[in-house]
């Protein structure tokens, strides 16, 4: 399994109230599998990708990212498997303004250690595979919201991760740009890269092959049946 995760809890303190945001979970995601995670706001969605993506540690239960428990790890080396292991699209993008795509997709193989060749050469390759190759020097406020996306897409691939981990990457889309964004990552997917979505979207959620649903912290149902 490359994702599994063991009775994880997580509580987070606002001032004197304990906020029980995850109570027990369990799961296990197996290399390659294209997953959805689906429930109501408050669900415990966002936090079960954050520890998944080591983002964060559970406050009990264990998370394992590729056999690795992520408790065990020290800062440095939680931050060295999250940028070797699990590349990251946001519902806002969250590219970097003053930096052309080319710049923002290049950047997360700086702080690898890359060469600046390399890194412009790789960065270059994949804004061609996700359809930019005419764009590489527009900056974010000069490209349309799916094209942002798309640019995103292409940064979470540049130290190639094994996990894909998308956090409403349709969210603020329209239907035909958010249809495009879909079919890139599960493009992705069929290319071995392991998929983990959370989504509002019933539709987009249906297409996945593994579909996770949350309330209340809690998992109420998996199912594995149907998918692209």
């Amino acid at each position: 399994m490359v994702i599994k995760l063991e009775n994880v809890v997580k509580v987070y303190r606002l001032g004197k109230v304990r906020v029980h945001a995850l109570r027990g979970i369990s799961l296990e995601i197996p290399r390659g599998e294209y997953v959805s995670i689906m429930g109501p706001s408050g669900s415990g969605k966002s936090t079960l990708m954050n520890l998944i993506g080591a983002l964060d540690r559970p406050t009990g239960g264990r998370v394992y990212i590729d056999g690795v428990d992520i408790s065990r790890l020290t800062d440095d080396r939680l931050a060295v498997l999250r940028r070797k292991k699990v590349g990251f699209v946001f519902q806002q993008f969250n590219l970097i303004g003053k930096l052309s795509a080319l710049e923002n997709v290049a950047l997360p193989m700086w702080f690898a250690g890359v060469s600046r060749s390399a890194r412009v050469h790789r960065a270059k390759q994949l804004l061609e595979m996700v359809g930019l190759g005419n764009r590489l020097h527009h900056k974010p406020a000069e490209l349309s919201g799916g094209e942002r996306q798309r640019v995103a897409i292409a940064r979470a691939l540049a130290n190639d991760p094994e996990i894909i981990l998308a956090d409403e990457p349709t969210g603020n889309l329209d239907t035909s740009s958010g249809m495009a964004v879909i079919q890139l990552l599960e493009k992705l997917n069929h290319m071995g890269k392991t998929l983990v979505v959370v989504t509002h979207d019933p539709e987009f959620g249906r297409r996945a092959r593994m579909r996770v649903k949350l309330r209340d912290g809690l998992i109420r149902g998996i199912d594995r049946n149907g998918g692209t």
